[in-house]
């Protein structure tokens, strides 16, 4: 599993591909186009994934990191096709981002629209510290 840094907090921990500059023709895993961007109200994911459908999408949240998979059929060819140009990648696919802290990924909320995967992340809430006591227990 290859670390790539993508900016000063976020971490590819794990992109798989199965073709051209964007695949591993020995795994048959592909790994979609993903940007990652910060805005007032928190973290975005956006995930090209033009064709699919959004039940064979998965999404997994372990601490901070996060793990999209799915599988992107390719069912509108010819099987004896003979190809001259191939830059559309299909198979299954897995995308894991360790995101810095400060996000709370259990409050993530996740939309699928026109191909595009869009997870949004709020930031931790800060509370309010109030005064209290903490309690003190005997010793030996």
């Amino acid at each position: 599993m290859a670390v790539t840094k993508v900016s000063s907090t976020i971490h590819f921990t794990s992109r798989s591909s199965a073709m051209g500059g964007n695949g591993d023709p020995t795994t048959g895993r592909w790994a979609p186009n993903t940007d990652v961007y910060s805005t007032e109200s928190g973290l975005v994911v956006k995930v090209e994934l033009a064709g699919m459908k959004s039940d064979s999408l998965e999404i997994v949240v372990d601490g901070s990191r996060l793990r999209i998979s799915g599988n992107r059929p390719d069912c509108c060819r010819s099987p004896h096709c003979s190809f001259l140009v191939m830059e559309i990648t299909y198979g299954p696919f897995e995308t894991i981002l360790d995101l810095p802290p400060g996000y709370d990924l259990n409050a993530a909320k996740a939309i699928y629209v026109n191909g595009f995967l869009r997870i949004d992340v709020p930031p931790v809430r800060q509370v309010q510290s109030k005064s209290k006591k903490v309690p003190i227990t005997q010793g030996e």
